[in-house]
């Protein structure tokens, strides 16, 4: 997240300690109640502020939940950076970039639920964070299809904006936490089957 968006999210002192050790107790108090079922005034309760007082460093519940769920995120793209470092093709980049992506999402939603919540709100209502990640995924395809081309792994006739695009909506319910959530049990069958019939497609 940068500096401009974390300035959008919170106001106040600049005390970031103070910030941190408000999202980290909303952290595991949304972990263990859920987001939405939270109000302001349960999470000043909990953790032992004021409302007022978290209102001096977050203008909204959902400011709180959006550093959450960037972090969040931070993570998810972390990991899809070391599973596709020192892969050799865009072929095989685009194979493990379904399949981390899909393990990662499934990973969360069973390890923690109320967590992956706020992922899916985040998506459901475009919050900066998610709109920031569909975004980063969309260039991230984007760079493959255009190494694969160079390396003529990949055809060159489709407009690469449009096929970045198109293969994107094909991962989307497998890599998307509101819909990924809905298709956990052919979530590992899927990341297999779709890589491969977007292989295909690109294929020269």
């Amino acid at each position: 997240m940068t500096k401009q968006t974390n300035d959008l999210l919170t106001r106040g002192p600049s005390d970031h300690s103070v910030r941190d050790q408000v999202v980290e107790a909303a952290t595991a108090h949304f972990g263990h109640f859920g987001y939405e079922k939270t109000t302001v005034s349960d999470l000043a309760k909990a953790i032992g502020f004021s409302k007022a007082y978290i209102y001096k460093f977050f203008d909204s519940k959902q400011a709180i939940g959006e550093v959450i769920c960037a972090n969040r995120l931070s993570q998810i793209a972390e990991i899809v950076n070391n599973a596709l470092a020192d892969v050799p093709t865009a072929s095989e980049k685009l194979r493990r970039l379904l399949r981390t992506l899909t393990e990662a999402g499934t990973d969360l939603f069973f390890h923690d639920r109320m967590l992956y919540d706020i992922a899916a709100v985040a998506s459901r209502d475009n919050w900066p964070s998610a709109v920031a990640h569909q975004a980063r995924l969309r260039q991230l395809i984007q760079e493959i299809i255009l190494e694969g081309r160079q390396a003529g792994e990949f055809e060159r006739k489709t407009p690469l904006d449009e096929a970045a695009e198109a293969i994107y909506l094909v991962m989307r319910p497998y890599i998307c936490p509101l819909q990924l959530q809905y298709n956990l049990d052919s979530a590992p069958a899927a990341a297999v089957l779709l890589s491969s019939l977007i292989l295909r497609s690109l294929s020269p």
